[in-house]
């Protein structure tokens, strides 16, 4: 069945949504009242639902039990919290000092999570440091994440690309749609949790209204929450077929279109419609498996440039400084650092 433009997620993710405060004594029958869902939701058979129900049932949510994180920290992140802090990011000048701000704000929320923001050469990480030596559940993570980084997307008026999404946690049965969101780079059983992302974003001037903060707020979760992708869409299928080939024989534009049973400029013009283009597709494609090669230290770099089907070292060295801000020798060092 095609799936809608408007995006789903997996009911797994209501399920996580509602798993801290059933355990700490709330009723099913009060945290679904008021929500589009009943029940059957927690189902193993329930499988995906619109992503406007699921942005719908974390306001109610929050509402119902008063805490914007789902009663996962000792204290509680009260209702207008985020918005309290983005008001404040947005009065700074820059990017960087717009989440600086808003980081030494959570600290302030949270008993036992404090987040710092680094910077290494061209390389910018936020760190969530924690006082307990058990790791949070996976969901707490990503749902600290989706306030950090959305936040971070607006200040910057675009999507900040995250090279790579780091949790101290095991990996959980389900992370798709965490992958949509975050990033096809999350890695688990992590010294340390974190997001890596390009460094050059936080000299950015923030240039944001009022207006704009409470057009953001009205559409917020909405607007920084898991959109998934069209799987029945062309760029989705172009991708599985680079994904499932060698990418030293990727098709050209011609054979592609040829493979589809289109013209070339149909196969343009579709991809257009669709915000895409099939060089910028090859980009991706290509950076997601160097990211994924890279962290693993047993491929050199020579045997990710030949795989990614590079002439030589040098070449992949500026297309992946191209795709990502920083250089593969110091991404990698980031990668297998964090995990000594």
């Amino acid at each position: 069945m095609r799936m809608q433009r408007s995006g789903t997620v997996s009911a797994v993710m209501v399920r996580e949504a509602l798993y801290a405060p059933l355990q700490q004594g709330w009723t099913l029958e009060d945290l679904l009242n008021g929500t589009p869902f009943d029940a059957q939701i927690m189902a193993d058979d329930a499988q995906r639902v619109p992503v406007k129900h699921y942005a719908r049932l974390w306001r109610r949510l929050r509402r119902t039990i008063q805490d914007e994180f789902f009663l996962m920290d000792q204290r509680s992140m009260r209702p207008g919290s985020f918005a309290f802090m983005c008001s404040m990011a947005a009065q700074q000048t820059t990017v960087g000092q717009g989440l600086e701000v808003a980081l030494q704000f959570l600290t302030l929320i949270f008993a036992d999570k404090r987040a710092v923001l680094r910077t290494q050469q061209s390389m910018a990480a936020v760190v969530l440091r924690e006082e307990s030596a058990q790791p949070s559940r996976a969901f707490t993570y990503f749902t600290f994440w989706m306030y950090v980084h959305g936040l971070t997307c607006w200040l910057a008026n675009q999507r900040v690309a995250l090279l790579s999404v780091d949790s101290r946690c095991p990996e959980p049965e389900f992370i798709d749609d965490y992958r949509v969101m975050f990033s096809d780079n999350l890695r688990f059983d992590c010294r340390q949790s974190q997001i890596l992302f390009s460094a050059d974003i936080l000299s950015a001037p923030i240039k944001r209204s009022a207006q704009d903060l409470q057009r953001f707020l009205r559409h917020a979760p909405n607007n920084i929450m898991v959109k998934y992708r069209d799987e029945q869409s062309l760029t989705s299928q172009i991708r599985r077929q680079l994904l499932n080939s060698d990418p030293k024989h990727w098709p050209d534009a011609i054979d592609l279109a040829a493979d589809l049973f289109m013209s070339v400029s149909t196969l343009q013009r579709r991809l257009n419609e669709e915000g895409q283009s099939y060089q910028r597709l090859k980009d991706a494609v290509r950076s997601s498996l160097a990211i994924k090669w890279l962290a693993d230290e047993h491929y050199t770099f020579v045997d990710i440039a030949g795989a990614l089907g590079f002439a030589d070292v040098s070449t992949f060295y500026k297309a992946f400084r191209k795709w990502t801000g920083t250089q593969p020798s110091h991404y990698r060092s980031i990668l297998l650092d964090k995990n000594k």
